[in-house]
């Protein structure tokens, strides 16, 4: 993907430009490179830690994800500030 075209995939929450990440194979989504907003200053993300604790009583929290393929986006679930990182595909941006 040309960077122009990376640069273009921000994050809706904070509008820092997304990671390309692989998905784990266990987790359904198929293999190919999806978008995440690894930003740990991003609201979505800080405010999600207290949201899931309130309503689940669960510490973790969700950044931004968008899959190029389905064209949905939807919350990553993740259990401290560092997990899934180590899955990026470019550390450019983020």
């Amino acid at each position: 993907m040309a960077e122009t075209q990376t640069n273009a995939l921000r994050c809706p929450h904070c509008q820092t430009p997304m990671s390309r990440w692989v998905p784990p194979a266990e987790a359904g989504w198929g293999t190919e490179p999806q978008y995440v907003c690894f930003n740990d200053d991003c609201p979505y993300f800080t405010r999600g830690w207290e949201w899931m604790i309130s309503h689940f009583r669960q510490p973790v929290s969700y950044r931004h994800r968008f899959n190029p393929a389905s064209g949905l986006s939807g919350p990553l679930p993740v259990w401290s500030k560092d997990a899934l990182k180590d899955r990026r595909i470019d550390e450019a941006a983020g």
